[in-house]
C-alpha cells in the first residue's frame, strides 16, 4: 500500500439494496461520492457489476500465533490420542535444538488419555509439543517437556496456568521471521476480504505493531490489544482505545482472560462438569471479581475499552457484574454459555458480544456432552441479537481460520459438513451476520466512511458463504488484494 492514498473511481458496482449499478469515487482514503455515471477524472477500475460492500473485520485474533499455526503440524482431525500419535509419527523430525510443534487437537471426547508416555513410545527422545485447538493446554513428550523447561510432570498434559506461561517457548522466533510470517498471513486474510482485525496476541502488542508499522506498509487495519502486564506504558503515553500508533495501527482494548475453555473443561460454569469433582469441577476462575472490577475501572479512567474473555455462564455473570460496577465499556469475548437473565444484562449494560461462530461447529458435540441440558443457551447468537445486544463476529484465529466467510456461514446455518443444524433457533439472519462483520458500517459504501471495501463475484445476501469468491479488497483506497 502507498503511504498517500490516491483517487480511484470504481465503475459499475452493484450495492446491497440498490436496483442498478453505481459508481463509487474514493479520494483521500475515504468514500467521496456514490452515484450513477459519475463524471470524474481519476484512475478507473471497471467492476462490471460485481458486488461492493464495506470490508470485513475479524473482532478477535491472535495474529502471530495464527501465522505460526499455518506452518505447524495439523492434528485437528485426530479422533483419539492414538490417532494424534500416528499423525506425529508420520511427520518430519525437527531440526536439532527445536521441537516438533503441532496444533489443533481437541481431546474433550477422546476415548483415550493423551500422555507423554504415548508420544515417547512413538518418537523416543524427540521433543514434541502439541498445542490444543483452544490454546488452553498442550500435550508434550518427555523430551518436549524438557524443551519447555518442565523436568517432571505426571501426565504430559499441561492445562491453563501450567501451560499459558510456557506458550512463548514454542512461539518464540526472531522478529524478522515472525514479521514475515504475519505479512504472509495478512495477505491471505486480505484475499478473503478482511480489512481489519483486533489483535489480542499475548504479547507487548504496542511495541510489536509499532515495529511492524515502521518496517513496512500494512495490509490490514489493526487494533492492538493491551494486557495487564503492559498496561502501565499505554497509560503513561496517554493512549486511548482508537488512538493511532503508527501506519494502519491504533490502540486497542485492555484484554483480560477470566476463565478457561470448554474443551479443556476449565470454562467457569454454575454447574460442575460431568465426572469432575473437587475445587475445579465447575472450571477455573482465573481473575476473581475483586481484581477484575478495579482493573477495568483503571483502564476506563484512562480511555481504554475492555475486552473480557468469559466462556462459562458463571464467568459471563461475573464479567457483567464487573462492567456494571466499574462503568467500563467494551466487550465480552466468546460468551459461549450465558444464562437467560444475563442475555438481557448484555443489552442493558451495552456490552458487545464478541463471538466466534465457527467455535459452535467445532464444539457442538463436546458441548452436548459437557454442557448437557444447557446447550439451548450455548453460542446463543440469535437470543443475544433479539435482546438488542450488538454482536461482533470473529475467529479467535488460530482457534478457527482467519476467514470471515467461515464465521458468517456458521452463524447463519449453524451447520457444517452436511450435518443437521445445531440449535437453529440461535442462527442469525444473513443480513444481521454481515452487519456484525463490517465494524458498524452497514452493507453499502457511505460517503465519508473509510475506503475499506471488498469486491465480490457473488451476491453476499444469497450466495453460499463458505468459499465466497472475493475479487478484490481495498484498505484506505489502496488494493490489498486484487484478483480481476
Amino acid at each position: 500500500m502507498g503511504t498517500v492514498p490516491t483517487d480511484l473511481l470504481l465503475r459499475s458496482a452493484r450495492l446491497v439494496d440498490h436496483d442498478a449499478p453505481v459508481d463509487v469515487l474514493l479520494r483521500g482514503g475515504r468514500v467521496a461520492s456514490v452515484g450513477p455515471s459519475l463524471s470524474v477524472h481519476a484512475p478507473t477500475v471497471q467492476l462490471d457489476g460485481r458486488w461492493l460492500i464495506p470490508g470485513l473485520w475479524d473482532a478477535h485474533v491472535h495474529l502471530t500465533q495464527w501465522a505460526l499455526a499455518r506452518r505447524r503440524l495439523d492434528v485437528s482431525g485426530a479422533t483419539s490420542a492414538a490417532h494424534a500419535v500416528a499423525l506425529v509419527s508420520g511427520a518430519p523430525r525437527p531440526l536439532p535444538g527445536t521441537a516438533l510443534v503441532g496444533f489443533g487437537f481437541r481431546d474433550g471426547l477422546w476415548p483415550d488419555e493423551p500422555t507423554a508416555a504415548l508420544l515417547d513410545a512413538a518418537v523416543g527422545d524427540v521433543p514434541v509439543v502439541l498445542v490444543s485447538g483452544d490454546l488452553h493446554c498442550a500435550w508434550a513428550s518427555t523430551a518436549g517437556l524438557r524443551f519447555l523447561g518442565v523436568e517432571h510432570h505426571p501426565t504430559g498434559l499441561l492445562r491453563e496456568h501450567e501451560w499459558l506461561p510456557l506458550q512463548g517457548v514454542v512461539d518464540h522466533v526472531s522478529d524478522d521471521v515472525a514479521d514475515a510470517l504475519v505479512d504472509d498471513a495478512t495477505a491471505a486474510a486480505a484475499a478473503r476480504g478482511v480489512v481489519g482485525v483486533v489483535d489480542l496476541e499475548i504479547a507487548d502488542n504496542l511495541a510489536v505493531w509499532r515495529r511492524r508499522a515502521a518496517a513496512r506498509p500494512g495490509r490490514l487495519r489493526v487494533r492492538a490489544g493491551v494486557w495487564e502486564e503492559y498496561l502501565d506504558r499505554v497509560v503513561r503515553e496517554d493512549l486511548h482505545t482508537g488512538d493511532p500508533v503508527g501506519g494502519l495501527v491504533e490502540q486497542g482494548p485492555l484484554k483480560v482472560i477470566t476463565d478457561g475453555s470448554l474443551n479443556t473443561r476449565t470454562a467457569y460454569c454454575h454447574d460442575p462438569y460431568p465426572g469432575l469433582t473437587g475445587p475445579n469441577a465447575r472450571g477455573v476462575l482465573a481473575v476473581p471479581p475483586s481484581r477484575l472490577a478495579p482493573l477495568m475501572a483503571h483502564a476506563t479512567r484512562h480511555g481504554l475499552r475492555c475486552a473480557i474473555h468469559a466462556i462459562g455462564d458463571a464467568a459471563n455473570a461475573l464479567a457483567l457484574d464487573a462492567f456494571a460496577s466499574s462503568g467500563a465499556v467494551g466487550s465480552i469475548e466468546h460468551a459461549q454459555l450465558v444464562s437467560w437473565a444475563d442475555v438481557q444484562r448484555f443489552a442493558e449494560l451495552g456490552v458487545v458480544a464478541s463471538v466466534q461462530p465457527e467455535h459452535a461447529m467445532d464444539d457442538r458435540d463436546v458441548a452436548d456432552h459437557h454442557w448437557a441440558g444447557r446447550t439451548d443457551r450455548a453460542f446463543a447468537f440469535g437470543a443475544l441479537h433479539r435482546a438488542g445486544v450488538r454482536l461482533a463476529l470473529g475467529s479467535d484465529a488460530p482457534v478457527a481460520p482467519l476467514d470471515p466467510w467461515i464465521a458468517l456461514d456458521a452463524a447463519v446455518t449453524r451447520s457444517r459438513d452436511g450435518r443437521e443444524p445445531w440449535h437453529p433457533e440461535q442462527a442469525l439472519d444473513r443480513r444481521v451476520a454481515l452487519e456484525s462483520s463490517v465494524d458498524g458500517l452497514g452493507l453499502a459504501p457511505v460517503v465519508g466512511a473509510p475506503a475499506d471495501l471488498v469486491v465480490l463475484d457473488a451476491d453476499p445476501l444469497t450466495a453460499p458463504l463458505r468459499g465466497m469468491p472475493v475479487a478484490g479488497t481495498l484498505v484506505a483506497g489502496d488494493w490489498t488484494h486484487r484478483g480481476f
